[in-house]
């Protein structure tokens, strides 16, 4: 892929949902709504997450493209270096990459269809309501097009409107739709777990807002920090890095999770206190996260955000 295009792409960003579709599938592996009660792991079940997984790069390098077209303006201030912006794609490149990886994102899920489907033929003309995957893929594009497009809203321009069309389809879709790789989405259990992402990137959506003010301010879009002022908005988002991962202990208590409760537990309380850290480093001066593009939160944020990941998985595993 020539180079603008990989910029376009922004490949960097694609790791979090590639983590959070193979962490959900295999939370339903291990879980106890695994329909297969054999669970064996076939190669129809390994294809299955492999190409969904694909699915959910595509579908994050759609957004981040669409997401340049209409905030071509405001890179122009705050991202100066984006291929838009210097000339070296168009916008008709750019739409044309949009909707050929939005083609790549959504059209193969229709092949993701859980047991007792495992063979292609059958996942192809399985019933409408067995291809969970691709519905919420197809509302995971959706969303897409709520928070950046004008005619559909474009919440982007609203704070808290901002950070629900992130959180949604980031937090809880993301996972739901890793979990219908190998399970039916039709139990509390993976919804309860997308809640707890969903949470989390409710506030912790917002940290790059702080260095992107100036841009924003003149194309529209009033973030949290713009409305609110920094130091409040810095305070705002702070409960959002501890308290949903305290979640988890609550979940097990419940009987909501089913992986490993003493693993969850632990994970949940040690991601707390990892919160209770940032938010120190958010809140101790909250005018640095102005100054700065890359503030040493919004690393933890993604960090965080990735070990939770992988966390979840190995609890359903041991």
């Amino acid at each position: 892929m020539p180079k603008p295009y990989i910029a376009l792409a922004r490949p960097f960003t694609l790791l979090p949902p590639l983590l959070g579709i193979i962490s959900g599938a295999i939370c339903a592996w291990g879980s106890a709504h695994n329909p297969d009660p054999s669970r064996h792991l076939t190669a129809s079940v390994v294809l299955t997450v492999v190409l969904g997984s694909l699915c959910a790069s595509f579908l994050n390098a759609a957004s981040n493209a669409i997401n340049q077209i209409y905030d071509l303006e405001i890179d122009r201030i705050n991202k100066p270096g984006r291929p838009l912006v210097t000339g070296e794609l168009t916008l008709r490149q750019a739409w044309i990459f949009t909707w050929v990886t939005y083609a790549l994102a959504i059209v193969p899920t229709w092949l993701v269809v859980v047991y007792p489907y495992t063979e292609w033929t059958q996942k192809l003309f399985a019933p409408l309501s067995a291809h969970e995957c691709f519905w919420i893929y197809i509302a995971g594009m959706v969303f897409t097009f709520i928070y950046s497009a004008p005619a559909m809203g474009r919440t982007k321009r609203h704070a808290i409107l901002a950070n629900v069309t992130i959180a949604i389809p980031r937090g809880c879709l993301l996972k739901v739709a890793g979990w219908t790789m190998v399970a039916s989405a039709r139990h509390a259990e993976p919804w309860f777990i997308g809640g707890i992402f969903m949470f989390f990137l409710l506030g912790a959506a917002s940290t790059k807002d702080f260095s992107d003010m100036k841009g924003d301010l003149a194309g529209g879009c009033h973030t949290l920090p713009i409305r609110f002022g920094v130091r409040r908005a810095a305070w705002m988002i702070a409960p959002f890095f501890v308290l949903p991962w305290l979640l988890m202990p609550v979940g097990v208590s419940l009987g909501v999770l089913t992986g490993n409760a003493t693993f969850i537990s632990v994970l949940g309380v040690a991601l707390a206190i990892w919160g209770a850290y940032t938010v120190y480093l958010i809140v101790r001066n909250p005018d640095e996260l102005t100054a700065t593009e890359n503030h040493p939160s919004w690393r933890h944020m993604y960090l965080m955000l990735m070990a939770a990941q992988i966390g979840f998985a190995i609890a359903y595993l041991v």
